[in-house]
């Protein structure tokens, strides 16, 4: 039991540990000098690729993405030199990240198609910073595209993380995609109003407002007679940055001008009708007419 030991003992003797020490030290050095260099320079290549991105007015989505794809793809080679200067056998380590990528991208089946989703969004661009969007039924100020999530900005400042395959697999709605907006304000008048007044009311307010643009011109239509009332519906173009407020004038004139002018948004109405009936189907207001009698005129 005891030689065990003792041999042991002399095999570590026998060690040039100074040696062991300048050797693998220096590696060991190396490795952590090429892993440091080598992640500063990848933040500031790929930073610099945003920023060349950004010169030459490219999508700022599209220089966010790229500036992170590059850095991961410029620290993993980074870590595949440093473990080469430590003595690892570069081919048995990739053929190792190999499997284990495989076994990861099994499991990870569903970051994989994010990204893949992420990849689609920057390709195919249905949107871009800053635009207001529906996207998975939600609604909100797109803020970044990340390569597994998109970031929205919803109007009352609440933060939105969606998965970017979530987006892709539902319909887009992109707000603000195009320069102009069509608003659409519909009104009843009453059935015994001047239609013709009507419409030009309607018409005179979309001019006066200054945010309406003169092309497209406006114009209203009757979109349908309904139950108390005859629907008009005012059509009027807006810059899409405008669109908002415009909406909110024209709304409020609309309203002060057709009462102003005489005449009448009608409210829904209904008539009511209750009939009381006898078992044997006499009215119950013949009954009671016939069931009260004053006695001062009955015939004596």
């Amino acid at each position: 039991m005891s030689a065990e030991p003792e041999a042991l003992m002399r095999e570590l003797r026998g060690i040039d540990w100074l040696q062991m020490l300048e050797t693998w030290g220096l590696k060991l050095l190396a490795a952590v000098l090429i892993f440091l260099v080598g992640m500063w320079l990848a933040k500031r290549l790929s930073a610099g690729l945003e920023r060349v991105l950004g010169r030459t007015h490219a999508d700022a989505t599209l220089g966010g993405f790229l500036r992170r794809a590059s850095y991961a793809a410029m620290m993993v080679l980074v870590i595949i030199t440093a473990l080469t200067s430590l003595g690892v056998n570069p081919t048995s380590m990739l053929a190792v990240l190999g499997a284990a990528g495989l076994a990861v991208g099994l499991a990870l089946k569903d970051s994989l198609s994010n990204i893949a989703s992420g990849v689609m969004l920057i390709v195919l661009r249905p949107f871009r910073e800053g635009d207001f969007v529906q996207a998975a039924s939600l609604e909100g100020i797109i803020e970044e595209v990340r390569i597994f999530q998109t970031r929205m900005r919803t109007v009352d400042n609440r933060l939105i993380v969606l998965p970017n395959s979530l987006i892709t697999t539902a319909p887009i709605i992109n707000f603000t995609a195009k320069p102009q907006r069509r608003i659409d304000i519909l009104v009843g008048v009453g059935y015994d109003d001047d239609l013709k007044q009507a419409k030009q009311v309607l018409l005179d307010i979309a001019h006066a407002n200054p945010m309406v643009l003169k092309e497209p011109e406006p114009f209203v239509f009757v979109s349908q007679l309904g139950e108390s009332s005859v629907d008009l519906t005012l059509y009027a173009w807006a810059k899409t940055k405008d669109f908002g407020q415009t909406r909110s004038d024209l709304t409020e004139a609309v309203r002060t001008e057709i009462i102003g002018n005489g005449l009448n948004i009608p409210y829904p109405q209904r008539d009511l009708h209750v009939y009381h009936h006898n078992a044997d189907g006499t009215p119950l207001t013949d009954i009671i007419t016939k069931g009260v009698v004053d006695d001062g005129d009955m015939p004596k």
